[in-house]
């Protein structure tokens, strides 16, 4: 950018069609930041290209993207990615004791219904609790729901939509396709490499 080599980022937006489950990639977009207000620009380009009926919008646990979802579709369900839900729980444990919480999680996230994954959180959380790690037990009880939007839609989409493992995979295929290219410049609205 204006001569010299700027590293920045890239915000990929991917769909899945509720009528057959198939994704799409929506947009590509380079960015400085991963903001509220670059997400806000993000999602107007999309509506101003005919996006509309968004359900639900799956991420890690970031208030800015969750800020401008609110804003930007309204009524849309907000599901936090359990991979990154899990990591950060298994954070707060040692290691030995991570095994046996990732297997609670699994536990959790497998139940067919919001009912039944929220009874097994519960006794997750009190048996976190009874053994003394009362930040598990606490961050259970206040946040693994954020984790169970996906049990309102069809269990052949849960799978997708559950996690951002589907976007992180795509982000490692662009990564290892342009790290031979190394240098990308713009030209008007497209990009190139050398």
């Amino acid at each position: 950018m204006d001569g010299r080599i700027v590293s920045q980022g890239v915000l990929v937006v991917s769909a899945v069609r509720r009528t057959d489950g198939l994704r799409e990639i929506l947009a590509v977009e380079v960015s400085d930041t991963e903001s509220e207000a670059t997400y806000q620009e993000l999602f107007r380009s999309l509506k101003s290209r005919g996006l509309s009926g968004v359900e639900l919008v799956v991420s890690d646990d970031h208030e800015g993207l969750k800020a401008a979802v609110s804003r930007h579709f309204q009524g849309a369900s907000h599901q936090r990615c359990q991979v990154h839900y899990s990591r950060n729980l298994l954070g707060m444990v040692s290691f030995e004791k991570r095994k046996e919480l990732a297997s609670d999680l699994r536990a959790i996230f497998a139940a067919p219904e919001r009912n039944q994954a929220m009874d097994v959180a519960c006794s997750v959380a009190k048996k976190w609790q009874a053994k003394g790690n009362e930040k598990v037990a606490c961050h259970l009880e206040e946040h693994v729901e954020e984790c169970l939007s996906c049990l309102a839609f069809p269990e052949s989409h849960r799978r997708r939509i559950r996690t951002t493992n589907g976007l992180e995979r795509l982000n490692q295929e662009i990564k290892r396709r342009t790290r031979v290219v190394r240098i990308f410049f713009r030209i008007g609205s497209r990009a190139c490499g050398w």
